[in-house]
């Protein structure tokens, strides 16, 4: 375990003053909400800021990377419940950064330190919410993974955590901060599509199955009881950690919460929609006989009123759409845009291209965006808090109309459902003891 020695050669202030940032030339200062500390930190001084990562497998270890490549910031925390994981991940900071840092299992230890300015949490879905308040409420910035939640209520509460505490949220959905979708949501915004009434996206794979389960000794890496965390608890079983937690709905959140979340942003993003006012799903699991909880198959069919966006993933049967494995479509009066995972392309009514651009679809740009909007107070993040919310609630709504076998009557001013049904249970959830969220 790294640990930061009390004695150490290179204290933690000439690390922090001998490092340089490139971030734009205003100077900045934000009150670290309730740790009753006051940071400075200009945008055009020497001075990183401190980062602490929660969740280091997978897409935690691509975001460690990505923050480290940024050169504007110490990583001074690691937390896991794998300890593997952790070792891994300190490989890679001791050679980035070339200074100590501080491990631990436990989320509630490192944001005990006043001097931790930001944490990212790329942790299972259960824990986004419970962590992510959990941090704000000890003063610090968010960065967190999508989907944004594990279910509807706690994408409000975490909305309401950040209206208190005015601090910088930005919810992992970085095709928000690439130039060339950046561009190509330009042009649906500056009417080059005509209306837009009709939009899909879809994602499609070649996922096996998980086979059935058998209960099993915890393995000694593994921290069971703090990976759980918020969730109750639930016996360990040999084909949940550390990937299929997704296709249980005890912890994950399927297909379309998982992949289905970036391709619906980008749609309500660029037709302006906020929230529908009816939706309707069919599907199952139909490829594998096994375990999962979660449609390996989905249609979802969104009302907004006068246009319609409907969702497909095919988790099982990996023949493309439209030419891509994952994309969405803006079918316009005048033409149509195609958006895949490399970039974009505008046809008009008789297959004419007019436009197209590239580019892939990058982190670091979402880093920047997140770390300039520490620095500089007022400046929004990419994919705020609210925006995460109401992505991710398209997808809660898809995953409680196919659980409930209902069509969801919602009202879109309140984004609730309007009259109670079998279909509210799935609205919130019970937490562990002890462990319940507080906003």
């Amino acid at each position: 375990m790294n640990m930061l020695p009390s004695d150490s050669s290179i204290s933690r202030r000439t690390f922090l003053k001998s490092s340089s940032t490139a971030t734009a030339a205003a100077t900045a200062a934000w009150l670290v909400a309730g740790a009753g500390v006051r940071s400075v930190v200009g945008a055009d001084s020497n001075e990183k800021v401190e980062v602490g990562f929660m969740g280091l497998n997978s897409r935690g270890m691509d975001l460690l990377k990505e923050f480290l490549a940024s050169q504007r910031v110490l990583v001074s925390w690691l937390c896991d419940v794998d300890q593997r994981a952790i070792d891994k991940a300190g490989a890679v900071v001791k050679a980035a950064q070339g200074l100590a840092f501080k491990t631990t299992p436990d989320v509630r230890r490192m944001l005990e330190d006043r001097r931790l300015q930001a944490v990212v949490i790329a942790a299972p879905d259960h824990w986004h919410v419970p962590a992510g308040l959990m941090a704000l409420q000890a003063g610090k910035h968010l960065y967190v993974e999508k989907p944004l939640s594990h279910n509807p209520r706690e994408g409000e509460w975490l909305v309401e955590a950040t209206r208190k505490t005015r601090l910088v949220v930005q919810v992992g959905l970085q095709r928000r901060s690439v130039p060339w979708v950046i561009e190509a949501i330009g042009r649906i915004h500056a009417g080059e599509l005509g209306p837009v009434h009709f939009a899909r996206a879809w994602y499609a794979a070649d996922r096996t199955g998980i086979g059935f389960g058998q209960l099993a000794p915890v393995p000694a890496w593994l921290d069971y009881s703090l990976w759980q965390g918020p969730a109750p608890d639930k016996p360990f079983r040999d084909n949940l950690v550390h990937y299929n937690w997704h296709w249980f709905w005890h912890w994950g959140t399927g297909e379309l919460a998982n992949n289905g979340v970036h391709f619906l942003d980008l749609v309500r993003w660029g037709m302006n929609l906020d929230c529908p006012q009816r939706v309707t799903s069919t599907g199952g699991r139909y490829f594998f006989d096994d375990d999962q909880e979660t449609p390996d198959t989905q249609v979802v069919t969104f009302d907004f009123g006068g246009r319609t966006v409907v969702w497909e993933h095919r988790s099982c049967q990996p023949t493309p759409s439209e030419g891509e494995a994952t994309g969405a479509v803006f079918y316009g009066r005048k033409a149509t845009l195609t958006m895949g995972p490399s970039g974009y392309r505008v046809v008009d009514l008789s297959g004419k291209e007019l436009a197209k651009g590239s580019g892939g679809t990058p982190s670091a740009p979402h880093v920047a965006n997140f770390l300039d909007c520490i620095v500089n107070p007022g400046k929004s993040p990419a994919s705020s808090a609210e925006d995460g919310h109401k992505s991710t609630l398209l997808c809660h709504l898809g995953n409680i109309a196919q659980r409930s076998g209902e069509i969801l009557q919602v009202n879109p001013a309140t984004r609730q459902l309007r009259t109670p049904s079998t279909a509210s249970r799935y609205w919130s959830r019970e937490y562990r003891r002890g462990w319940e969220p507080k906003v």
